[in-house]
């Protein structure tokens, strides 16, 4: 694409953002600073149509950014706006040190209050301890796990096996595992055997192994909670709010988190702002939601992500900002 494709594709998508409606040859005209003829604007626009960037609504002349075209923009057209000085403040007093439960609310309350649409915080997994550990025999190649955390949840796991343990063998076993690990992380015990399962008797690792594969190796993988704030804003957003099957969609996927949860753990695991464009992939499924994202840690560590959740037509030069120096005064007010 060359620089006049690229600079009417940026004011489209800047003025489109702004307006709200589709975007005509005469508006880019007007705002492109280029000095082109209609016709010569309307060939470009077929043009990044047929590249699938643009298109245009059944109702209209003018036309809007698909997707694509919003990804081509804020991976390499958008120009990032400094913060306010009045919001910089307002996350500076509402992200002191405190307790790390109201310092994550906090945050999720301020990204909604600055940006206008919904903020959301993923606090940080819990490392997955055990106080106590217990087998029993069900019967022919099945063995009951329980486990006691040091919280006092209890959780059972039934874990099928192929050797038949004697009581015995089950108590030994779990009085072992207690003995060497209680107070422990899963990873930590993980890490351990790989070095000591060959130097113990073949029924203790037998069950060691078992337990960690089939029951309590993915106890640590549970994710953190999700703290949301500011969701009924984005009733406000007409792109969002016009159309009530993608309003009740919308709402669904808030409710249930699941889809956010992944969102943002995908988000832990990159550097910096990630954005995620609806429609773009099964991430995101919703093509009218954007969500502006970046992680936070606690130490120097990443423990969890922030963001903020609004329609693809927000003014993504002004909510970046935002979200990074949230994500810098959140690490710095956990980690204090």
């Amino acid at each position: 694409m060359d620089e006049r494709s690229r600079a009417l594709l940026k004011t489209l998508i800047e003025r489109y953002i702004e307006e709200g409606q589709p975007i005509g040859s005469r508006t880019l005209s007007r705002f492109s600073g280029l000095d082109l003829s209609a016709a010569t604007i309307r060939n470009v626009m077929a043009d990044l149509e047929d590249m699938g960037l643009v298109t245009s609504p059944h109702t209209s002349a003018g036309r809007i950014p698909t997707p694509r075209g919003y990804r081509l923009f804020v991976d390499t057209m958008v120009t990032v706006r400094p913060l306010e000085e009045i919001a910089t403040r307002e996350l500076e007093r509402g992200l002191l040190p405190d307790s790390p439960q109201r310092v994550l609310s906090s945050a999720a309350q301020i990204l909604s209050n600055l940006s206008h649409f919904a903020g959301v915080v993923m606090t940080p997994k819990r490392a997955q301890v055990f106080k106590h550990i217990e087998f029993l025999r069900l019967g022919e190649g099945k063995i009951l796990l329980i486990m006691v955390t040091p919280e006092g949840d209890v959780q059972n796991r039934i874990l099928p096996t192929t050797q038949d343990y004697t009581p015995s063998q089950l108590i030994e076993a779990g009085n072992y595992i207690n003995a060497q690990f209680a107070g422990k992380s899963f990873d930590q015990v993980r890490l351990h055997l790989k070095s000591d399962l060959d130097n113990l008797r073949a029924d203790i690792s037998g069950l060691m192994a078992l337990a960690l594969q089939s029951g309590v190796a993915d106890y640590d993988m549970s994710q953190g909670d999700m703290v949301l704030s500011g969701e009924r804003r984005l009733l406000n957003v007409g792109d969002l709010s016009s159309n009530l099957d993608k309003l009740r969609k919308m709402f669904d996927m808030l409710e249930q988190k699941s889809v956010l949860m992944q969102l943002l753990d995908v988000s832990s695991h990159a550097d910096g702002i990630q954005i995620f464009i609806g429609g773009e992939s099964d991430l995101l499924p919703y093509e009218d939601l954007a969500v502006i994202s970046a992680p936070y840690s606690v130490d120097g560590q990443i423990v969890g992500t922030l963001g903020v959740i609004g329609p693809t037509r927000m003014a993504y030069d002004r909510v970046i900002p935002i979200v990074d120096i949230t994500s810098k005064l959140l690490s710095g007010a956990l980690s204090s």
